[in-house]
């Protein structure tokens, strides 16, 4: 299953649609919203949005890619759309194989990919304000840990709450 849903996941189903005779491992990674309360500020929830078509459409071939390169028989990527409040799962991703190392390595390349390659775009709603995050890489500035936006013509560095 890889799909887009505007509704809470059901985690427990994926697992149990997972199972399999053939399969000694099956490998979960559930992403939920949690309080982040750096910067003086805190997380209050998050908020999905997606270009559905294409979309669906990697998460697709994201399984594809699971498939040719490792051993398992069964994938399953489901990303949450919408506001997903604190301690509620935006993204699960269930991975069925044989052994435990291909099963942990497709779970940990899926959510990678996810973020390189599927049009989904996160807001982060704080206390003080909200910040987009879309498929950017390094949208936070590791040494001095300013929430930072790179301009799209400039590629200039803007604090995000310059950006309110």
């Amino acid at each position: 299953m890889f799909t887009i849903v505007e509704k809470p996941l059901d985690v427990g189903a994926l697992i149990q649609d997972a199972q399999r005779r053939d399969c000694g491992a099956i490998a979960t990674f559930v992403g939920t919203t949690r309080i982040d309360e750096s910067e003086g500020a805190a997380v209050e929830y998050l908020e999905y949005e997606a270009y559905r078509p294409m979309a669906d459409r990697k998460l697709e071939e994201i399984g594809a890619e699971i498939e040719g390169r490792w051993d398992v028989r069964y994938v399953s990527i489901v990303h949450r759309l919408g506001r997903v409040d604190p301690g509620e799962a935006s993204v699960a991703i269930v991975v069925a194989a044989p052994r435990r190392g291909p099963a942990f390595e497709a779970s940990r390349y899926a959510i990678e990919r996810i973020k390189e390659v599927v049009p989904i775009w996160k807001r982060e709603v704080w206390s003080d304000g909200y910040v987009w995050v879309g498929s950017q890489v390094g949208t936070r500035d590791q040494v001095t840990g300013v929430r930072t936006f790179r301009g799209m013509d400039s590629g200039q560095r803007i604090p995000w709450r310059a950006l309110r």
